[in-house]
């Protein structure tokens, strides 16, 4: 069965390559860049592939939460329904950590951008949609100072961490104030250390084949092996349902995180 799925982040690494996998498989393609050169470049890519079904672009900054909204907005002007929304866009390094609004970049992009697109398709995935929500064996406690912008982080990799547990905190609470009326939210490492243009840059290295990535992306999109994942997370580099770091079992810090960034939005 056809399925139409966006995918955040989708001009290049694991975002193009779940593209492309999916393409492969006859599904609709939504994807989502923030280059409107790369865009098109990725279009032209997907297009390519044999039995694809249809293709779609979306031009957004995700660290502009204004453009999030308008972002949804035209998937909703576009779509009656969505089967799968993959958040997989995300930042480590930068040269601009600060965005306009006097924001963290990590946590607005990998953190709250997610979190706000999802509240705002959630009609249009309804009860048998799913989501999958990047996160990262790196995870660390979240400040949520930090994260509401009342102080910096001086270490990006500090920063990417605390965003990538607070994603996965916010899935496990949304999967759960949703129950059987929402979609599947699942949080899921792709895989360490795959040869993304994040890798690349943020660790000066190339990487393992971002295949892996794409593969576990794609079955959590559509596998039944995901079928009763609501709320968990699921760490490719064990190949298993894990849990994910410590403070995510503290439900009060997860209600405050969760609690923060609806403040923000």
């Amino acid at each position: 069965m056809t399925k139409t799925i966006l995918i955040t982040g989708a001009t290049d690494g694991i975002g193009l390559e779940t593209s492309k996998l999916l393409a492969s498989q006859g599904h609709n393609v939504l994807l989502h860049g923030r280059s409107a050169a790369k865009l098109e470049n990725a279009k032209a890519q997907v297009q390519g592939i044999a039995g694809v079904g249809n293709v779609e672009t979306y031009l957004a900054d995700l660290s502009n939460l204004k453009d999030v909204e308008k972002f949804a907005d035209e998937v909703v002007a576009n779509h009656t329904s969505l089967d799968v929304l993959i958040n997989n866009a995300g930042i480590f390094r930068t040269s601009s950590p600060i965005t306009a609004d006097g924001f963290d970049v990590r946590f607005v992009v990998n953190t709250v951008a997610p979190y706000l697109l999802t509240k705002r398709l959630l009609p249009l995935l309804g009860g048998q949609g799913r989501v999958v929500n990047l996160s990262s064996a790196a995870q660390a406690p979240v400040n949520i100072a930090a994260m509401k912008g009342e102080v910096k982080v001086g270490d990006e990799f500090s920063a990417y961490a605390q965003s990538k547990l607070a994603i996965t905190m916010w899935t496990q609470k949304l999967a759960r104030d949703l129950g059987i009326d929402g979609p599947m939210l699942v949080a899921v490492n792709p895989g360490s250390m795959l040869g993304s243009k994040m890798v690349t840059e943020g660790f000066g290295v190339a990487g393992g084949d971002i295949g892996i990535g794409a593969d576990i992306l794609s079955r959590a999109a559509l596998s039944d092996e995901f079928t009763n994942a609501s709320g968990k997370y699921y760490d490719n580099d064990s190949h298993r349902f894990a849990a994910p770091h410590s403070e995510a079992a503290n439900g009060a810090k997860v209600d405050a995180v969760v609690e923060a960034i609806e403040s923000l939005i």
